[in-house]
C-alpha cells in the first residue's frame, strides 16, 4: 500500500485521479493540496468524504470517495504535513488551472513538491515516484520538471519521473446552486455550493517511462512510447471539433450541447468535418505511427465515440462555455486554425472548419468591438506574416 498526492482539488483531480486512486485500492493514503480554505474546511467537516457525479449514457450516478486528507500549503502546519506526504508518495498528480502556476513564487507548487522530494532524495528507503502533469498542455510535465530543477538541481531522473498525460475525459465543476438542485446533483460535500460533474469515459494516456522497479497503483492508464501524436490528435481533432460544434450551435440559438445532438443535419456536417478535414490531416500526419487510431476505420470509430460523448444530455454542457474565449481559440497555433492548417497540408480544403472559425471570429469582433472580420484577424494574428496567413485567412473571410 502507498500514498497518492494531488495538487489542486478541481474536477480533473477530484473526478478522475483521486477517484481512480480510491477505487484502485492501491493506496492507503489519499492526500490533496488546495489553497481555497473554504473548500479545505468543508472537506474536513465531512471527515474526508466527498462526492462526484458521473454522467453515464442513461443517467447520473454518484461516486463516494472516503478518507481524503486535504491540506492548504499556505498554512504552515498544513504545509509540513503536505511535504511529508510528498516525500512518502509513489504517485502524484498536478491538475491546476494552468501550467503557469507551477512556479508562482515562494508558495508555488514546484517549490512545495521539491521540499518533499528533497527528503525523498536524502532517504534511500523512501519510494521512487511518478508525477503526472494533467494540465491542458502537451509539454506540462517538461515544464514542471524544469521548474522543479530550479529549486532542486540534483533531482534524480532515476528516482522521480515526470509524466506527460493526454486526458480526454470531460470534467466540470458546477457552481450554479439552482442547477445543482434542479438536476439533483450531489454537492462535493454536503451543504457545499459546488458539484463535480464528469463523464464516465476514463481513458488517460501516459508516457511509458517510469522508475526502475516501479509498480503503478493507478490502473486506468494506457501507455504510449510517444504521446505527441495523441496529444495533437486530441487538440486538433476532439477539441477543434468540440469548438466547431459549439459555434455552429450558437449560430442556431442552441443553448446546450446535447440539444445540438438532436439536430441531424448539424451533426452530419460536424462529423464530416471531423473525418474529412481534421481527420484527413491527422491520419496523413501520423500514419507512420502505426496506431489503429490513425487508420480509416480506427479514426471513424474514434469520431463516432467522441461526438456521442460531446452531446451527452446528462453533462448538460452550455454552448456558451464551449464557445468562450474565441480569440484564444483562433490563435495561429490553437485548435481551429491548427486543424485547418493540417488539413491544407494534406491537400484538403477545410470548408466546414473555416465556417466554424468565421463564426468564432464574429464572436471575437463583438466582444472586442472590432469593426470587421478583417480587422479582427489583423489583431489576432498581428505577429503572423501576410504570406503565412494567406490561404487560411482567405478561407475564413470567405466564410464570413
Amino acid at each position: 500500500m502507498s500514498t497518492f498526492v494531488g495538487f489542486g482539488f478541481g474536477a480533473i483531480q477530484g473526478g478522475l485521479f483521486l477517484s481512480e486512486a480510491y477505487s484502485s485500492n492501491s493506496f492507503n493514503r489519499l492526500v490533496v493540496s488546495e489553497i481555497d480554505q473554504q473548500t479545505v474546511e468543508q472537506v474536513r467537516a465531512g471527515e474526508g468524504t466527498y462526492f462526484c457525479n458521473v454522467a453515464e449514457a442513461d443517467g447520473v450516478r454518484v461516486e463516494k470517495i472516503e478518507g481524503l486528507e486535504i491540506y492548504n500549503p499556505l498554512v504552515p502546519t498544513d504545509r509540513m504535513e503536505l511535504i511529508q506526504a510528498i516525500s512518502e508518495a509513489q504517485e502524484m498528480c498536478t491538475a491546476l488551472p494552468s501550467f503557469k502556476l507551477y512556479d508562482a513564487g515562494e508558495d508555488s507548487v514546484a517549490k512545495i513538491i521539491c521540499e518533499g522530494l528533497k527528503i525523498k532524495m536524502e532517504s534511500p528507503e523512501l519510494p521512487s515516484a511518478v508525477i503526472y502533469a494533467a494540465e491542458n498542455d502537451s509539454r506540462a510535465a517538461s515544464r514542471l520538471r524544469k521548474a522543479c530543477i530550479n529549486y532542486l538541481p540534483g533531482l534524480s531522473k532515476e528516482r522521480v519521473v515526470f509524466s506527460e498525460t493526454v486526458i480526454a475525459k470531460m470534467c466540470s465543476v458546477v457552481t450554479d446552486v439552482n442547477r445543482i438542485d434542479e438536476e439533483n446533483l450531489a454537492p462535493i460535500v454536503d451543504g457545499f455550493s459546488k458539484a463535480f460533474l464528469v463523464e464516465a469515459f476514463n481513458q488517460i494516456l501516459i508516457e511509458e517511462k517510469q522508475p526502475h522497479g516501479f509498480i503503478r497503483g493507478l490502473k486506468k492508464f494506457h501507455t504510449k512510447e510517444d504521446l505527441d501524436p495523441f496529444a495533437i490528435s486530441k487538440f486538433l481533432g476532439h477539441n477543434a471539433i468540440h469548438a466547431l460544434l459549439g459555434y455552429l450551435a450558437k449560430q442556431q440559438g442552441i443553448a446546450y450541447m446535447h440539444e445540438a445532438g438532436k439536430q441531424k443535419d448539424l451533426m452530419e456536417m460536424v462529423r464530416s468535418a471531423f473525418i474529412n478535414e481534421a481527420g484527413a490531416g491527422l491520419c496523413k500526419e501520423f500514419s507512420r505511427v502505426g496506431d489503429p487510431l490513425f487508420s480509416e476505420v480506427g479514426f471513424c470509430d474514434y469520431v463516432d465515440d467522441a461526438l456521442l460523448r460531446m452531446v451527452n444530455p446528462y453533462l448538460r454542457d452550455p454552448v456558451d462555455r464551449v464557445t468562450r474565449d474565441p480569440v484564444r481559440k483562433l490563435g495561429w497555433e490553437d485548435r481551429l486554425i491548427g486543424s485547418m492548417k493540417l488539413a491544407c497540408r494534406a491537400g484538403v480544403e477545410p470548408k466546414i472548419l473555416a465556417k466554424g472559425a468565421a463564426l468564432a471570429l464574429q464572436c471575437a469582433c463583438v466582444e472586442n468591438k472590432w469593426d470587421s472580420p478583417k480587422i479582427g484577424l489583423d489583431e489576432i494574428w498581428r505577429d503572423i506574416s501576410e504570406t503565412e496567413q494567406n490561404d487560411i485567412r482567405g478561407l475564413i473571410l470567405g466564410s464570413c
